[in-house]
């Protein structure tokens, strides 16, 4: 659809939302306009789609304007103007961006209470209830991460970007290896010598790691010697005294065995990610993942044997050859294993993954919103309270990925990285430090994205960490 913008330049504001509420591909006009009277400031949309216009107009007074009142303003117009043309009401109404629940944090952070959290999603954003209820239940659980934190708390992200096979539906930045593993020894030697310089510089700065959390790819792509020498160094190189949780990302049950996950238990990881994706074998080929069924369940049956206290699952709504059944089929196999979390994501076709090209036997926006809410009525009813949640573009039917706890045990990392709340220092390649500055704003370091880039530039990189380091004094 195309935008045009008059008396105004917040395209973002607009296009994210137009994006989030129409279709890619859909064939239309749109265009966003802000006037500029002596005593209101009045933003108007008008949208034509399939032979029919619709518009809508929201002021603000133009003593009052503020770039979030403006842009808001801008979003509820066109999203009044869009309301008039689409089949039904919008799940996140005005709101875009990958983050809805910042604006109820913010909120409750403030002294806002759940209650009126609830009635600023529906007055000013017009979310519907369901989304509503989301929204303020993750946020609760943030306020309480929040509570857990001091002034020199910080987050540790440990990137390994290796997976045996690469996942139709994956856009992340990762190495498939197969049998070919000559560049995990030289990326390993790089990512310690970070760790190394990382740890001096928190003892330095009086730092402390509150989560540590090694993700992927798929770290454990890692052979269990490999594994041990960098968990080694993690403990030789960070002082883990205030750490309240630390995480590897199995991810791949074909990278998981007893050995492996002992090794990683003895070296104090308390919670594992065994992530299926879907419990369907058929699924599982149709995505590209060499494992089945079976061995999903014996990674789990291991990872619990080997002592871990919790443990994360992840499904996807909407993957290839996947039915309504199916799907429920998954979700209730996942269920009866109780484990701390379970991750419920909704397919987001991306550049880079096989089936951003190559849409073939994905299920329909209908059969996927079908999905959703099987998932979010079922968890609920087996005692899961959702504790952080996330959008993307492109994502089947706009919905969002909903991380689900029981008995307390939200992932903190998952929290502390998504709303944003603290410093996340990011090692290894394809890794995003996000530093919090003593002035409030948040600054965002890129580690280079290719594991041979990583290695090549590593001097900057560590550079570069002395630099964010300095910023935090």
């Amino acid at each position: 659809m195309k935008l045009t913008l008059v008396g105004h330049d917040d395209r973002y504001a607009v296009e994210q939302l137009q994006l989030a509420l129409f279709p890619e591909g859909s064939q239309g006009q749109a265009t966003s306009t802000l006037h500029r009277g002596s005593t209101w400031l009045t933003a108007t949309a008008k949208i034509t789609l399939e032979c029919k216009t619709a518009t809508a107009c929201r002021r603000i007074k133009a003593s009052e304007e503020t770039v979030r009142l403006r842009r808001r303003a801008l979003q509820q117009s066109y999203y009044l103007a869009a309301r008039q043309l689409l089949p039904e009401v919008p799940a996140w109404g005005a709101l875009a961006g990958v983050r809805p629940t910042k604006i109820t944090t913010k909120h409750m952070l403030e002294g806002g209470t759940p209650k009126s959290a609830d009635k600023l999603l529906r007055d000013v954003y017009y979310v519907t209830e369901d989304r509503r209820k989301l929204a303020v239940d993750c946020s609760l659980s943030t306020v309480r991460a929040a509570e857990l934190l001091e002034d020199h708390d910080l987050s540790v992200y440990i990137g390994i970007p290796f997976c045996p096979t690469r996942c139709a539906y994956c856009s992340f930045v990762s190495r498939t290896i197969g049998k070919k593993t000559e560049l995990l020894e030289p990326y390993l030697e790089a990512l310690l010598k970070e760790i190394q310089l990382t740890g001096k510089l928190l003892k330095d700065s009086g730092k402390q790691v509150r989560t540590l959390y090694i993700g992927g790819g798929t770290p454990t792509t890692l052979s269990t010697p490999q594994m041990i020498r960098l968990l080694d160094a993690i403990h030789e190189s960070f002082h883990l005294s205030r750490c309240l949780e630390f995480t590897v990302e199995g991810g791949r049950p074909d990278t998981l065995d007893a050995e492996k996950l002992l090794a990683i238990r003895a070296h104090g990881a308390d919670r594992m990610s065994i992530n299926p994706q879907t419990m369907e074998d058929a699924v599982l080929r149709a995505c590209g993942r060499i494992h089945k069924t079976e061995d999903i369940l014996r990674a789990y049956d291991q990872a619990v044997d080997a002592g871990f206290s919790a443990i994360n699952m992840d499904l996807i709504a909407g993957l290839p050859l996947d039915t309504l059944e199916g799907f429920c089929r998954s979700l209730d196999a996942v269920g009866n294993l109780r484990p701390a979390n379970i991750t419920v994501h909704t397919l987001a076709l991306k550049k880079g993954a096989d089936l951003f090209e190559r849409r073939e036997n994905l299920p329909d926006a209908d059969t996927v919103r079908k999905m959703v809410a099987y998932a979010n009525q079922s968890l609920r009813a087996w005692g899961y309270k959702p504790y952080y949640l996330y959008r993307q573009k492109y994502m089947s039917g706009s919905f969002e990925n909903v991380g689900w706890s029981r008995d307390g045990l939200d992932c903190l990392y998952n929290i502390y990285m998504m709303e944003e709340i603290h410093t996340i220092l990011s090692l290894g390649g394809g890794g995003m430090n996000k530093v919090n500055l003593p002035d409030g704003s948040l600054r965002r370091f890129h580690n280079p994205k290719f594991p041979e880039q990583y290695i090549e530039m590593l001097d900057s990189v560590l550079e570069q960490k002395r630099e964010l380091f300095s910023l935090m004094k």
